[in-house]
């Protein structure tokens, strides 16, 4: 389901927004949810509740408000929706990728537009959908790349996302619960209860511990060291990674 948000403080252009967006669900047989919104503050304070959308359509000229300082708020808890600015002025075209714009599109918009944006928009979406997490974090809401995502590790009610470039990001829940969401990647693997890894970033297995390319050390339980060395090492033929001589 991809949810959709239009934000102009101009009722017609709201209006127009939302009957290319009806036509664009007929034409495609899309399932898309729509929310409008003629404030700028009302806009933030849902998504300041942690409501999420996929797209968003915003004015860069809003009365009392200034959509690239609108966008930079929203980066504060969003890093993933899709922001598409509708403006009559080119003046800020520039410093609407200073807060990861998708497009900046010139006013009036054109249905055959709309619809190429749209497209667009949906198919990266998906694509990004495939091989990706949805996290809730302190930062805000993030999308993680599962392929750098080096291995999680719960303590307490806290789950640590440790990716490949050193960073580490926080979020809450069970280890149980994120395996269920994972478990179809066929490159995860739940050594322990307190962890899960990617095999794509193993690099030594040994009786006691499996040892991470960033040199972590996940603790292998007792008896299971054999189960372990088998699950990776049918990964790793599948991926024709082992070679014996």
């Amino acid at each position: 389901m991809i949810k959709v948000a239009f934000c102009d403080n101009d009722m017609s252009v709201l209006g127009e927004l939302i009957d290319f967006l009806d036509r664009y669900r007929t034409k495609y047989n899309q399932e898309i949810k729509c929310a409008t919104f003629y404030s700028s503050l009302e806009l933030l304070a849902e998504i300041e509740k942690g409501v999420r959308y996929d797209i968003l359509f915003l004015e860069i000229l809003l009365p009392n408000a200034n959509g690239i300082s609108i966008a930079k708020e929203i980066r504060q808890y969003d890093n993933v929706i899709k922001i598409i600015f509708l403006t009559s002025s080119s003046e800020f075209a520039v410093q609407s990728y200073t807060v990861g714009a998708y497009f900046y599109q010139m006013k009036p918009i054109s249905e055959e537009k709309f619809f190429e944006l749209m497209n667009a928009a949906i198919s990266e979406c998906k694509k990004e959908q495939q091989h990706s997490l949805i996290l809730r974090c302190k930062g805000g809401i993030t999308r993680i790349d599962l392929d750098r995502l080096e291995y999680c590790e719960v303590r307490g009610r806290t789950r640590l996302f440790h990716m490949e470039n050193g960073e580490v990001l926080e979020g809450t829940g069970s280890m149980g619960e994120l395996y269920g969401q994972l478990s179809q990647y066929e490159f995860f693997m739940r050594p322990h209860r307190s962890f899960l890894i990617n095999m794509e970033y193993i690099r030594k297995i040994s009786h006691k511990t499996i040892t991470m390319k960033n040199l972590a050390e996940i603790p292998i339980p007792h008896g299971k060291c054999s189960e372990i060395k088998n699950l990776y090492l049918k990964y790793a033929f599948e991926r024709k990674q082992v070679f014996l001589s």
